[in-house]
């Protein structure tokens, strides 16, 4: 039911943009791609925040323990 709204509404669009001339229907449509452009941005960059909040933090100890351990395997094998 979504999708039949959706292609109705694009369908009228489409027309109001036909009638209305080249430079008003230019800039509409203009206007309705930037705009869609900035929501998918501003969408995305959501996204990103929320997943960089929900990945696990690595352990500052834990990592300096490993690097600890892998420069004296380092130094054993000289």
């Amino acid at each position: 039911m979504y999708l039949i709204l959706s292609i109705f509404l694009a369908s009228i669009l489409g027309l109001v943009l036909l009638i209305s001339g080249p430079w008003v229907g230019s800039i509409l449509a203009f206007g309705i791609i930037a705009g869609c452009m900035f929501r998918g941005l501003y969408l995305l960059n959501d996204i990103h925040r929320r997943l960089l909040n929900d990945l696990p933090r690595a352990d500052k100890a834990k990592v300096v323990y490993k690097d600890y351990l892998s420069e004296k395997e380092e130094n054993s094998q000289r």
